[in-house]
């Protein structure tokens, strides 16, 4: 089972890309909480370079609710990440399959929210 729905986006910026994918979070629902920019995060704490490389923690408040009202200790597994990630040709997008993240959770009521946000997570990526 895969763990990420993934898209490429052919002949963009990084920045470009960052824009059209919170646009698509935003319209199903997800906001951004984090940000994390990674390729200037290793640069900065152990001078490597790399490709750029941004983490989205991005977060469906009402969605967030239900799974930690039926599984209390699931944040450990919140924000839902979404990467951008420079490669040949564009931009890497790729969003977690919560589903494949949360099977370890023996919870049906979890499994069903964790299906929603899969479903709204990869219409996002689809949409960017």
């Amino acid at each position: 089972m895969s763990y990420t729905h993934d898209r490429l986006l052919s002949d963009v910026t990084l920045a470009e890309a960052d824009q059209r994918v919170r646009a698509a979070l935003a319209e199903v629902g997800f906001g951004v909480l984090t940000e994390i920019d990674v390729k200037a995060t290793m640069k900065k704490k152990i001078d490597e370079d790399m490709a750029g490389y941004t983490i989205l923690g991005a977060c469906n408040p009402k969605l967030a609710f239900q799974a930690i009202g039926a599984e209390p200790r699931v944040g450990v597994m919140l924000p839902c990440n979404v990467i951008l990630r420079e490669v040949e040709g564009g931009v890497e997008v790729s969003a977690i399959d919560p589903v494949a993240s949360m099977q370890a959770i023996d919870n049906d009521e979890l499994q069903a929210v964790a299906g929603s946000v899969r479903d709204m997570l990869a219409r996002a990526v689809e949409a960017a």
